[in-house]
């Protein structure tokens, strides 16, 4: 399968690295993580060691493929919609943080797009180096739901690259079941400095797992069947399962860049003014990191 990568950070790298040993994969990024690529490779360490070599590039203009799986921060989805649109893809995939990335993908592309989650755990370490620092799985499916041949077939090329996929058809309730656990772990760990097993116990528990289940009740404000207790056992399993990694937003507040508060705690204070639900934890975090990123990046 032709496979465009579009968004070669952390994720997009691993997903891409992986992909790269079955299929025939262009990574689009930026420099000197690109042009390492193209000169050495890609290497992968962590739970997989492997170097590959993929296509790789800076301009993601023009291009054409079986598939994009789109992994750029959410702030960015409407620039790479606009860029994707001048190519031509048979379907998109957005694995992706945060509420309504697919939505504006779909308003500029002329194919599918499908809803992603990865619960891989990945670290660009340096220039044509992702670590795997987690095993996980990745789940797919239409956005709004249901049984999707397109959906099977694109699970199929990602297990035929020793990636765990599944096509499910209750894609809705798994961004927003994604979004509680993010909502619950990425502010407190970025926030307190600390790695994920740190919110295991303690107060900062008590914090993360209360924006979880604020998130889990906007969620089925907005139609999506998620409880709290299944809200609650999940970012458990998180936390256990990554308890060694640094969150992705606590990676970007180290390296003083823009985070991704708005879609991901902003997105769940949004739709809880929508439907007059109070949440207050998820609105402290967002004032919280909001107030840092006015402090230390331009966001840019």
């Amino acid at each position: 399968m032709e496979i465009v990568v579009f968004g070669a950070g952390s994720l997009g790298s691993l997903l891409g690295g992986l992909l790269a040993s079955e299929h025939r994969v262009t990574l689009v990024g930026r420099d000197p993580h690109v042009s390492t690529i193209r000169s050495e490779g890609l290497s992968i360490t962590g739970r997989f060691d492997r170097t590959v070599a993929p296509e790789a590039t800076t301009d993601g203009a023009g291009l054409a493929a079986d598939l994009v799986v789109v992994t750029v921060k959410s702030f960015d989805t409407e620039d790479a919609a606009r860029t994707l649109a001048t190519g031509e893809f048979d379907v998109a995939l957005s694995v992706q943080n945060g509420i309504g990335n697919e939505e504006t993908l779909s308003k500029h592309l002329d194919c599918p797009v499908l809803a992603g989650t990865a619960t891989y755990g990945a670290r660009l370490d340096s220039p044509g180096h992702v670590d795997c620092t987690g095993h996980g799985e990745l789940t797919l499916g239409p956005r709004d739901g249901g049984v999707s041949s397109v959906a099977k077939d694109v699970a199929e090329a990602f297990t035929a690259a020793d990636i765990e996929a599944n096509a499910v058809p209750d894609m809705s309730r798994k961004l927003w079941e994604k979004l509680a656990v993010n909502a619950g772990i990425n502010p407190v760990t970025a926030l307190s400095r600390v790695r994920n097993g740190v919110l295991g116990e303690g107060s900062a528990s008590e914090i993360s797992r209360t924006a979880a289940v604020e998130t889990a009740h906007v969620a089925r404000a907005e139609g999506a069947d998620l409880s709290s207790h299944t809200v609650l056992s999940r970012i458990d399993a998180v936390i256990d399962a990554t308890a060694r990694n640094q969150s992705s937003m606590y990676q970007d507040v180290l390296a003083g860049r823009r985070t991704e508060i708005e879609a991901i705690n902003g997105a769940v204070l949004e739709r809880a003014e929508v439907h007059g639900i109070d949440v207050p934890v998820n609105r402290t975090l967002t004032a919280l990191i909001r107030a840092w990123e006015r402090e230390n990046t331009d966001k840019k």
